[in-house]
């Protein structure tokens, strides 16, 4: 009961926050960019084969889809940080958890809140943009469903470690950490990816090595595995071989495991730091 209390309570104090707001107008923007960009692919392009209008619509779906993970990811991580932090700098903590109330129950509670928060604006805003390109350019993805559960997974994976980050740093510290190693491991990505196209192990192992410690890479990479048609690298995987907006190889039940392993590992690590956390 507590836990849910903590959670309805998180999702309240995140809808009030002026960072809520920024994300609205950011995404609003994305959407009507996108929905622009789409109409015009057919007028710029006319007389493309289905096979290539395919592609260029999984290609800008990728590219957009990828512009709303990034402000998922900056809404959580910066909605993360004072969450905890915030809140022991102000003090609240201290009234809160003076009450016969446990640390790590506060601390789920919020947890669950964020992760609701990021998932519903992953599934608003993603279907959105799904019957953009719908009415556009006729194009819908083959697996939606999965695609947008994973970049939700990819939200929670970065909350949970801007969670973490917030027991021990400021808030404004914590968000920038997480952002900057999301990018950071997207770019690791992009470089492993280019390594399997030239056929370079020790490269292609850069962007292994950065899935596994993060794992919102590989998350996003599954993610556009399921947005793009999967006919499509039979007819043209010489020519985009190393894109940073295709997938080539789905993601395997191993690496979906670990990557609910590293959310419990990390989300334990949080309650342990915050319970050795001096109020």
């Amino acid at each position: 009961m507590i836990i849910l209390t903590v959670a309805a309570l998180t999702l309240q104090e995140a809808a009030r926050r002026r960072v809520l707001r920024s994300l609205g107008v950011l995404t609003v923007v994305l959407l009507s960019l996108s929905a622009w960009g789409f109409s015009r692919i057919d007028a710029e392009f006319g007389g493309l084969t289905s096979g290539e209008s395919k592609l260029a619509a999984a290609m800008v779906l990728n590219l957009v889809m990828f512009g709303l993970s990034l402000i998922a990811a900056l809404g959580t991580a910066f909605l993360a940080g004072p969450t905890l932090s915030g809140e022991i700098e102000s003090g609240i903590a201290l009234a809160v958890l003076g009450r016969p109330v446990h640390r790590a129950a506060v601390l789920l509670g919020k947890w669950l809140g964020l992760v609701a928060f990021g998932s519903g604006f992953v599934a608003v805003a993603g279907f959105a943009q799904l019957l953009i390109v719908w009415f556009t350019v006729g194009y819908w993805p083959p697996q939606p469903v999965t695609g947008l559960a994973l970049l939700a997974a990819q939200a929670t994976t970065l909350l949970t470690l801007g969670l973490l980050l917030s027991t021990a740093i400021s808030p404004m510290a914590s968000g920038i950490v997480a952002v900057g190693l999301f990018g950071a491991t997207w770019i690791a990505g992009v470089v492993g990816n280019l390594g399997v196209a030239l056929g370079n192990a020790s490269v292609e192992r850069v962007g292994t090595v950065s899935q596994v410690l993060l794992p919102t890479d590989g998350l996003w990479r599954g993610a556009m595995r399921a947005f793009q048609d999967p006919t499509l690298f039979a007819q043209f995987s010489e020519a985009f071989q190393g894109h940073p907006f295709l997938s080539v190889a789905s993601l395997s039940a191993p690496y979906l495991m670990w990557v609910v392993a590293w959310v419990l590992l990390v989300l334990a690590m949080a309650g342990l730091a915050f319970q050795r956390r001096d109020l």
